[in-house]
């Protein structure tokens, strides 16, 4: 009877994410009453905390209690990600896509799109095109491709704009190292006079 009753509490939790917010929450608490470690009402609970409420530590929370149940459940590690890079935890977050591609039934698509996002963010911009062409390797229909295709189309400018500016640091450096003997000579002459 109580598996039931936990069942209808997660169902109405389900139902009302994210239009009706309160009862979601509430269906959660119940849930969670019933079943503290049940994987998808924390990771549920977990979402609210994020998506909603902005509350990065507790979501972080919910998702570690999550995982600490159950590491099998894929569903849970494309928003733990996502809420990892979306607060910098970079290195947290590339060990979780680390351990996510071993996860049997796991979206490896939707891991190793993550995966370039996160080389994105850390504006390693090569890195981020192959795990992003490993994304459309891994993709199963073409709605998912096309999304891919505006990330590395916006990931390859970011490339040639810091190319470019890298570039002009480098020739700013270079023609200061030049012009700094003349102007050595330039001073010691100025100073004799």
């Amino acid at each position: 009877m109580e598996n039931n009753v936990y069942n209808i509490h997660l169902f109405r939790a389900i139902e009302a994410y994210p239009w009706e917010l309160e009862k979601a929450v509430e269906a959660l608490n119940y849930a969670l009453a019933y079943d503290p470690e049940n994987v998808k009402a924390l990771h549920l609970m977990a979402k609210v905390h994020y998506e909603q409420l902005g509350e990065y530590e507790m979501a972080k929370s919910y998702f570690e209690s999550a995982l600490a149940s159950r590491l099998d459940v894929p569903d849970i590690y494309p928003d733990y990600i996502r809420l990892l890079i979306n607060n910098e935890d970079f290195e947290e977050a590339q060990k979780l896509i680390d351990f996510a591609f071993t996860v049997k039934a796991i979206d490896k698509a939707s891991i190793a799109l993550l995966q370039g996002q996160l080389f994105e963010r850390m504006a390693k911009y090569q890195d981020a095109i192959k795990s992003l062409k490993d994304a459309k390797q891994f993709a199963l229909n073409d709605d998912f491709i096309s999304f891919v295709d505006g990330v590395l189309a916006r990931v390859k400018k970011k490339r040639k704009a810091q190319e470019n500016e890298d570039r002009i640091i480098e020739n700013q450096a270079k023609k200061e190292t030049e012009e700094a003997p003349k102007r050595w000579f330039q001073n010691r002459l100025n100073n004799l006079l």
